[in-house]
Protein backbone atom coordinates (compact mmCIF):
# COMPACT_ATOMS: atom_id res chain seq x y z
CA UNK A 1 0.00 0.00 0.00
CA UNK A 2 3.37 2.17 0.33
CA UNK A 3 2.92 5.50 2.58
CA UNK A 4 -0.63 6.42 3.45
CA UNK A 5 -0.99 10.70 3.15
CA UNK A 6 -1.56 12.24 6.43
CA UNK A 7 -3.10 15.24 7.12
CA UNK A 8 -2.66 16.43 11.30
CA UNK A 9 -4.26 19.73 12.32
CA UNK A 10 -4.47 21.03 16.00
CA UNK A 11 -6.59 24.17 17.11
CA UNK A 12 -6.64 25.28 20.79
CA UNK A 13 -10.78 25.54 22.07
CA UNK A 14 -12.38 27.35 24.87
CA UNK A 15 -14.23 24.87 26.07
CA UNK A 16 -13.71 21.65 28.09
CA UNK A 17 -12.46 18.41 26.43
CA UNK A 18 -16.24 17.23 27.65
CA UNK A 19 -17.60 19.39 26.14
CA UNK A 20 -15.46 19.29 22.61
CA UNK A 21 -15.46 15.81 22.96
CA UNK A 22 -19.35 15.31 23.17
CA UNK A 23 -20.11 17.37 20.11
CA UNK A 24 -17.21 15.51 18.11
CA UNK A 25 -18.72 12.36 18.65
CA UNK A 26 -22.52 13.10 18.48
CA UNK A 27 -24.19 11.62 15.13
CA UNK A 28 -26.01 14.85 14.73
CA UNK A 29 -22.83 17.58 15.16
CA UNK A 30 -20.63 15.64 13.19
CA UNK A 31 -21.36 17.27 9.78
CA UNK A 32 -22.07 20.59 10.85
CA UNK A 33 -18.29 20.13 11.88
CA UNK A 34 -16.78 17.96 8.75
CA UNK A 35 -17.74 19.87 6.13
CA UNK A 36 -17.19 17.68 3.70
CA UNK A 37 -19.87 15.30 4.39
CA UNK A 38 -22.71 15.36 2.63
CA UNK A 39 -25.00 12.41 4.34
CA UNK A 40 -24.47 10.89 8.06
CA UNK A 41 -26.82 8.28 9.86
CA UNK A 42 -25.66 5.77 13.06
CA UNK A 43 -26.08 1.91 11.53
CA UNK A 44 -26.07 0.80 14.96
CA UNK A 45 -28.42 1.29 18.02
CA UNK A 46 -27.45 2.20 21.46
CA UNK A 47 -24.62 5.24 22.61
CA UNK A 48 -21.65 6.11 20.39
CA UNK A 49 -18.78 3.63 21.52
CA UNK A 50 -16.30 0.89 20.32
CA UNK A 51 -17.98 -0.58 17.72
CA UNK A 52 -20.53 2.01 16.76
CA UNK A 53 -20.86 2.29 13.15
CA UNK A 54 -21.93 5.11 10.72
CA UNK A 55 -22.66 5.35 6.85
CA UNK A 56 -22.58 8.47 5.20
CA UNK A 57 -20.54 9.90 1.80
CA UNK A 58 -18.04 12.53 1.72
CA UNK A 59 -16.89 14.71 -0.84
CA UNK A 60 -13.92 15.16 -1.75
CA UNK A 61 -12.16 17.79 -4.90
CA UNK A 62 -15.48 17.20 -6.58
CA UNK A 63 -15.96 13.64 -5.64
CA UNK A 64 -18.72 11.63 -3.54
CA UNK A 65 -17.20 9.03 -1.43
CA UNK A 66 -19.89 6.42 0.24
CA UNK A 67 -17.97 4.14 3.53
CA UNK A 68 -19.07 2.72 6.59
CA UNK A 69 -16.73 3.50 9.49
CA UNK A 70 -16.39 2.07 13.03
CA UNK A 71 -15.60 3.18 16.26
CA UNK A 72 -12.67 1.14 17.19
CA UNK A 73 -11.00 3.67 20.09
CA UNK A 74 -12.83 5.13 22.87
CA UNK A 75 -11.83 7.03 25.20
CA UNK A 76 -13.86 10.02 26.59
CA UNK A 77 -13.15 12.98 26.55
CA UNK A 78 -9.10 11.96 25.60
CA UNK A 79 -9.52 10.63 22.25
CA UNK A 80 -11.40 8.21 19.45
CA UNK A 81 -10.06 6.45 16.40
CA UNK A 82 -12.46 5.38 13.36
CA UNK A 83 -11.44 3.40 10.63
CA UNK A 84 -13.83 3.06 7.58
CA UNK A 85 -14.70 -0.93 6.79
CA UNK A 86 -16.39 -0.65 3.83
CA UNK A 87 -15.99 1.60 0.64
CA UNK A 88 -13.82 2.44 -1.82
CA UNK A 89 -11.51 4.67 0.50
CA UNK A 90 -9.66 3.14 2.90
CA UNK A 91 -9.28 6.07 5.56
CA UNK A 92 -8.78 6.56 9.62
CA UNK A 93 -9.44 9.55 11.46
CA UNK A 94 -7.93 9.89 15.20
CA UNK A 95 -9.37 12.93 17.63
CA UNK A 96 -7.12 13.66 20.38
CA UNK A 97 -8.01 16.13 23.24
CA UNK A 98 -5.74 17.53 25.67
CA UNK A 99 -6.50 19.58 28.45
CA UNK A 100 -5.24 23.39 27.88
CA UNK A 101 -5.14 26.24 30.84
CA UNK A 102 -7.78 27.82 29.25
CA UNK A 103 -9.87 24.79 27.28
CA UNK A 104 -8.74 21.98 25.02
CA UNK A 105 -6.10 21.13 22.72
CA UNK A 106 -7.86 18.40 19.97
CA UNK A 107 -5.83 17.22 17.10
CA UNK A 108 -7.21 15.60 14.13
CA UNK A 109 -5.61 13.09 12.38
CA UNK A 110 -6.57 11.75 9.12
CA UNK A 111 -4.77 8.91 6.94
CA UNK A 112 -5.84 7.55 3.71
CA UNK A 113 -4.96 5.48 1.09
CA UNK A 114 -2.44 6.81 -1.17
CA UNK A 115 -4.08 8.56 -3.90
CA UNK A 116 -7.21 8.41 -1.67
CA UNK A 117 -7.40 4.52 -3.07
CA UNK A 118 -6.36 5.29 -6.47
CA UNK A 119 -8.91 7.36 -7.64
CA UNK A 120 -6.33 10.20 -8.35
CA UNK A 121 -3.72 8.28 -8.58
CA UNK A 122 -0.38 8.31 -7.21
CA UNK A 123 0.22 12.08 -8.78
CA UNK A 124 -2.78 13.24 -6.73
CA UNK A 125 -1.54 12.66 -3.24
CA UNK A 126 0.42 16.39 -2.67
CA UNK A 127 -2.29 18.13 -4.51
CA UNK A 128 -5.27 15.89 -2.33
CA UNK A 129 -3.04 16.22 0.47
CA UNK A 130 -2.47 19.85 0.16
CA UNK A 131 -6.54 20.31 -0.19
CA UNK A 132 -7.57 18.06 2.48
CA UNK A 133 -5.02 20.06 5.03
CA UNK A 134 -7.28 23.54 4.19
CA UNK A 135 -10.41 21.99 4.41
CA UNK A 136 -9.07 20.14 8.02
CA UNK A 137 -7.87 23.87 9.42
CA UNK A 138 -11.12 25.78 8.30
CA UNK A 139 -13.35 22.86 9.58
CA UNK A 140 -11.50 23.06 13.05
CA UNK A 141 -11.66 27.11 12.65
CA UNK A 142 -15.47 26.86 12.50
CA UNK A 143 -15.53 24.13 14.97
CA UNK A 144 -14.03 26.89 17.29
CA UNK A 145 -16.00 29.22 16.33
CA UNK A 146 -18.96 27.00 16.89
CA UNK A 147 -18.03 25.31 20.62
CA UNK A 148 -16.92 29.00 21.78
CA UNK A 149 -20.34 31.04 20.45
CA UNK A 150 -22.11 28.41 22.68
CA UNK A 151 -20.84 29.51 26.20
Amino acid sequence: MGTMPTVEESIDIDRSPEDVFAFLTATETIPAFESQISHIEQVTAGDVGIGTQWRGATNVLGRKFDWVTEVVEYDPPARSHTKSVEGKLPFEIYYTLEPTASGTRFTYRIDAESGLGGIFGKLGDPIVTRAQARTVRTNLANLKEMLEADT
